[in-house]
This record gives structure tokens, C-alpha cells and sequence, in this order.
């Protein structure tokens, strides 16, 4: 059996119920000027600490550190700084050959590296239509969101961008599951309803966390309207002719990044040392 259908039978084999349940936000009232929807998600980032979803304090700085490079070259190429900005440079997919390789934890770590900066709003979008993760972790997985405004051209995208407590950071929900749901990626009204959001405020960059490539067909649809592809690898678990299939995937001509996650070397520059090996299970191997 190949690794591919492993992980498939072990995805069909789990219970809904047993995937992770843990909530580190909820959607509060507010009345301040800024949240246009009236509502904010309040983020308890102690708690997505403790769940090794973002970096403990003993190890904040050097993990910020390293996302600082690995975003500065998707800020440049989205923002046109120093380069050319690329054509929906600002629409940037986060995705990973397999499940359990941490592209949901780059995809959230990325976001709040982002969202630090001066300059930029970050919208965190659950493109993980298949298995939500971001929705069920941010308390917003009944919220309509990207599906929802895709299959119903009368319901405007931007109203279902919900702020957070968290300066600069937005969050897009999954929205309401679909059958059709690659049909909908892959579709006209996704190009029209980006391209209006893009549009709206040339500082926004949109992060999408999106399903498996070699499992889903949602993943290739996704790439086919992200300006940039984060390919998120496994250190010492991604195996190569893995990795060599899910490229295969993603449009001709793309230039995917690599993040190689989990490394345990030191000093690796863009690469993450993964702070999630030190005892216990693994956080990272947790989520897709």
C-alpha cells in the first residue's frame, strides 16, 4: 500500500469526533468603529501556546526570527518591494503533499508574522474545505465564509471577513461544505470574488490554508488562483517521490517556496527547527 492511500484509509477511518476538537477563539459582540460586522474573534493565544500552535516564550524570538524569513520574500513578491510584484502575488496558498506535514501551523504562524507588519492586513482564509481546521479552531465553523459567497454571487465576500483581536490579522471562514466544492474553487465566480477583494485595499494579503494536494482535488483548484504557493515538507518524513507528485500538481510554470518544517538542524536559515520534538507527541503532526 502506498503512503498516499495510508494516509487516505487513516482520514476515512477517523471519526469526525476525533480530529482536533481544541477552540482557541470565539466571535464576541463589539462596538468599536473598526470591525464593520459589529463582531471580532477573540484569540487566546496563551492557549494555542500550550497546544504548540504557536512558538512557547522561551523560544518566541528565534521562531519569529525564522518566519521572518520566510515571509519576507512572499511580502516583496505580493507587495512589489524591491521587485516587480507578481499578478495575485497578494493570494498566497499554504499547502502540503500529505496531511500531519504542519501546513496548518505555518499557514497560522505565517498569518501572525505577517500581521506585524506596518504596512500590511492579513487575512487568514480556511481554504481547507474539505476538513476546516482554522474554522473549528478559531470557534467560527458554523460563520458563512468562502464556499458560501462563491455558489451565491448575491452574498458579498467581504461582509464574511471577521476582524480579530489581533492587530491587522482577519480571519475568512470555510463556509458552508459543498459536493461541488472543487467545481466552486474552479470557478469563474472565485477569479471575480478575489479579484474584488484584491481591489478593496491593495495592503491586504490574503493567507489560504488549503486541503492536501495528493488527497483532495479542492488543493489543485486552490492553486489554480493563488499568485504564490507555500509548499510545507516534513523534515525526515516527506518522502521524495511524494513531494516530486504533489509539484506535479500545482500549475505549469508555478515556483512554489519550500518550507522544510520540523528540521532539526541548527541555523538552517528559511527553514523551521521544530520546537514541537522536545518530548510528548508531536503538536505539529496533529494538524493537517
Amino acid at each position: 500500500m502506498s503512503i498516499v492511500e495510508r494516509a487516505l484509509r487513516r482520514l476515512q477511518s477517523e471519526a469526525p469526533t476525533s480530529r482536533t476538537r481544541r477552540v482557541f477563539g470565539k466571535v464576541v459582540e463589539t462596538a468599536t468603529s473598526h470591525a464593520t460586522t459589529g463582531r471580532v474573534i477573540s484569540i487566546d493565544q496563551e492557549a494555542l501556546r500550550g497546544a504548540g500552535l504557536l512558538a512557547p516564550k522561551h523560544q518566541e524570538r528565534e521562531i519569529a526570527s525564522q518566519y521572518r524569513h520566510i515571509k519576507r520574500p512572499l511580502v516583496a513578491a505580493a507587495m512589489g518591494k524591491g521587485q516587480e510584484a507578481l499578478a495575485n502575488g497578494r493570494l498566497i496558498m499554504v499547502a502540503s503533499a500529505l496531511p500531519g506535514e504542519g501546513k496548518t501551523f505555518t499557514a497560522i504562524n505565517l498569518a501572525f508574522s505577517m500581521a506585524m507588519e506596518k504596512d500590511l492586513h492579513v487575512v487568514l482564509v480556511d481554504g481547507d474545505v474539505v476538513a476546516p481546521q482554522i474554522s473549528r479552531m478559531f470557534g467560527v465553523e458554523a460563520e458563512q465564509g468562502l464556499l458560501d459567497a462563491v455558489s451565491d454571487p448575491v452574498l458579498e465576500l467581504e461582509r464574511l471577513i471577521l476582524t480579530t483581536d489581533v492587530p491587522n490579522l482577519f480571519l475568512l471562514p470555510a463556509g458552508t461544505r459543498s459536493d461541488r466544492a472543487t467545481e466552486l474553487l474552479a470557478s469563474e465566480q472565485m477569479v471575480e470574488a478575489m479579484n474584488s477583494l484584491l481591489q478593496r485595499d491593495d495592503r491586504r494579503v490574503f493567507l489560504f490554508d488549503s486541503p492536501p494536494l495528493l488527497l483532495t482535488t479542492e488543493a489543485p483548484a486552490l492553486a489554480e488562483v493563488a499568485g504564490q504557493i507555500v509548499l510545507v515538507v516534513r523534515a525526515e518524513h516527506t518522502e521524495q517521490h511524494v513531494l516530486m507528485d504533489a509539484l506535479s500538481r500545482l500549475p505549469e510554470g508555478c515556483s512554489p517556496s519550500l518550507v522544510l518544517n520540523q528540521s532539526t538542524l541548527k541555523n538552517t536559515g528559511y527553514y523551521y527547527h521544530g520546537y514541537g520534538d522536545q518530548g510528548g507527541s508531536d503538536p505539529v503532526s496533529k494538524d493537517e
